[in-house]
């Protein structure tokens, strides 16, 4: 009898441990919090966010965009997706709402400070939008989620600051999947040299002495899991590259 109550108490230990060490890996769970808004923006996002993604931050997603503080990740995070949703049962809606990370900040222990139209977006109906609104900040849970652009490439927009041929910067658009960017080459296309390049801040990447003659990137993607992806562009930058132009890099990933 003992022996079976050791086993019992044994398997029901297992059991316990098993289901701890899948509750700390569980990629898709959520995770709960606090949300706020940007109280003096409009319906979208900031134009100014600290991701450099400029006016295309405040309209991306149709303008579901957040703030992010610890997820902001010193800018790892921009880009990355978050299904969001508020638990007041009076209010909220089950699916919640899908964000971009476009910029970095917090208000009185929030992970994210959604944009008006991302905070409203979170209730069931219109009448509850407003006393959400009213409300200011809201317990939520949040997970990360795959982006998606559809009919979209990964894009790059040169810096207006950037100065050819002697320093280049870029900001990556249009980042798919549920992976980070967290390095970037530059490489010259005709003899495959390639220069690692600095994280400015956000996802603006510079080198102050790019490589000549016509270019290619290639990124590296980290997921959570600790798996690692180089991806190669189809298409280059171009020789005699312009401040301030856009240049779809002709690829996609979903990782």
């Amino acid at each position: 009898m003992a022996s079976s109550l050791r086993s019992f108490l044994l398997l029901a230990i297992l059991f316990f441990m098993q289901n701890l060490a899948e509750a700390a890996t569980c990629n898709d769970c959520f995770v709960h919090s606090r949300a706020a808004y940007y109280p003096n923006s409009d319906e979208q996002g900031t134009e100014r966010g600290a991701c450099g993604f400029g006016s295309f931050g405040a309209t991306i997603n149709g303008g579901d965009v957040s703030a992010a503080s610890n997820l902001y990740r010193d800018g790892v995070g921009c880009g990355a997706c978050y299904q969001v949703r508020c638990t007041n049962s009076n209010y909220c809606a089950d699916k919640g709402v899908t964000i971009v990370i476009t910029d970095q900040g917090s208000s009185d222990n929030t992970d994210f400070i959604l944009s008006r139209r991302a905070f409203s977006r979170m209730a069931q109906t219109t009448d509850a939008a407003a006393s959400l609104l009213s409300l200011g900040i809201v317990d939520i849970e949040y997970r990360r989620v795959s982006c998606s652009y559809p009919n979209k490439n990964i894009t790059i927009k040169i810096d207006e600051n950037s100065n050819y041929p002697h320093y280049l910067a870029f900001v990556i658009w249009y980042q798919q999947g549920k992976s980070d960017i967290t390095a970037v080459q530059l490489c010259e296309t005709q003899n495959f040299a390639c220069k690692l390049l600095d994280r400015s801040y956000g996802a603006v990447w510079t080198t102050t002495s790019p490589p000549s003659g016509p270019l290619s990137l290639r990124m590296l993607f980290s997921s959570e899991d600790g798996d690692e992806e180089w991806l190669v562009p189809v298409n280059n930058i171009p020789q005699d590259w312009k401040a301030g132009e856009t240049y779809d890099i002709g690829v996609q990933v979903n990782i």
